[in-house]
């Protein structure tokens, strides 16, 4: 019999696609486990690429924990050592195991947050498809009538892409560009990647600090910074 404390679990799972992006799957992994959340990670084989790419890190499936803190440490500027985080919560399922947990509708789980979410992994889940466990995952979670959030990171955005998003916002996803915005007071490239990671992790409500939010005074954040 399991023990209590794992049949309790209920993680948010989190996909990472091969666009271009990787910080905002760093800063939305770090937020997530700052606010208590238990994480189950699906990194796609494409993103290994974009990984290894944009900060150095060739991500292995038989050494995943070491990968993963590494890349959790490191600042969006890529200096290394920047965070601190405990990844204890965390649990690691390749992307071709089809037959990981996530991949049930059975398997307890919040929901699910694609970020960044890549153009080709839009139309995977757009169309239904399972060509990998992400895809696979982000149907169960659309059917299981769980949040998903697909934090899109292209652009420009063509006419095909579009009506997979419209599809996807019709079958209950919400849809969040990976679009910073300047009104929090931005003076650092952190800072940006901060607030899309926010937004995401306010689209599945889960609590956070990572920006300041709107107060309806205008030049309030650079005042606040004087």
């Amino acid at each position: 019999m399991e023990p209590v404390e794992e049949q309790q679990r209920r993680p948010w799972v989190v996909g990472v696609s091969g666009a271009s992006g990787t910080p905002y799957a760093a800063a939305v992994l770090r937020g997530l486990l700052a606010a208590g959340e238990s994480v189950d990670l699906v990194v796609s084989r494409a993103s290994r690429l974009t990984l290894l790419d944009e900060t150095g890190i060739a991500f292995r499936d038989a050494h995943w924990r070491e990968d993963l803190a590494a890349w959790l440490a490191r600042g969006a500027d890529g200096k290394p050592e920047t965070f601190q985080v405990d990844i204890d919560d965390v649990r690691y399922w390749a992307a071709g195991d089809l037959a990981a947990g996530p991949s049930s509708g059975s398997y307890p789980v919040k929901g699910m947050l694609i970020v960044p979410a890549s153009t080709a992994s839009v139309a995977g889940v757009a169309l239904g498809l399972s060509k990998d466990l992400l895809q696979r995952v982000a149907s169960v979670t659309l059917k299981e009538r769980r949040r998903l959030v697909v934090a899109v990171r292209e652009t420009p955005l063509n006419g095909q892409t579009l009506k997979h998003l419209v599809a996807l916002d019709e079958a209950g996803a919400v849809v969040l560009p990976a679009s910073p915005a300047f009104y929090a007071g931005a003076t650092h490239i952190q800072d940006l990647v901060d607030f899309v990671a926010g937004r995401v992790l306010d689209a599945a409500g889960v609590p956070h600090r990572l920006y300041r939010r709107w107060e309806g005074e205008l030049g309030g954040a650079a005042s606040r910074d004087e």
